[in-house]
C-alpha cells in the first residue's frame, strides 16, 4: 500500500538531509584544500 501523502510529507526532511550532506561535503573538500595550499612544499 503506496500512500502519496507520506511521500510529500517526508520529502522537505529528504531535502533538508541532502543539503546538510551537500554542505559537509563542501567543507570537508574547502578544508583539505587549504591545508594543501598551506603545507605545500614547492621543490625548486
Amino acid at each position: 500500500m503506496f500512500n502519496f501523502e507520506y511521500l510529500l510529507q517526508s520529502l522537505p526532511i529528504l531535502g533538508k538531509g541532502m543539503l546538510g550532506i551537500f554542505i559537509v561535503t563542501g567543507i570537508i573538500i574547502l578544508t583539505v584544500s587549504v591545508l594543501n595550499n598551506v603545507t605545500n612544499k614547492k621543490k625548486d
